[in-house]
């Protein structure tokens, strides 16, 4: 099961996206690269981490963000068919 978290402060956003499964890390990974690809605008961090019970998690981070930040990350949630996002 994917899941997503987002984070905004003043000028910085972060997306988390977590996965379960080799499937959905395929997924995630080549939705996300192909988005980000299409936007001028390139992620200062991108990085992936292992949690509990053998998950991953990507992280997207955008520092002195502007509108398109957002634009981005609801693309890369709807190709994604992520309705809800924590």
């Amino acid at each position: 099961m994917i899941d997503t978290e987002f984070r905004s402060e003043e000028r910085f956003a972060r997306l988390s996206i977590a996965y379960d499964t080799a499937e959905e890390k395929e997924c995630v990974n080549s939705h996300v690269d192909a988005i980000i690809s299409k936007y001028a605008r390139k992620p200062e961090e991108i990085y992936t981490t292992k949690v509990a019970n053998g998950k991953e998690v990507l992280i997207i981070e955008y520092h002195d963000c502007d509108r398109e930040t957002g634009d981005i990350f609801e693309e890369i949630m709807k190709s994604l068919n992520i309705t809800c996002c924590s």
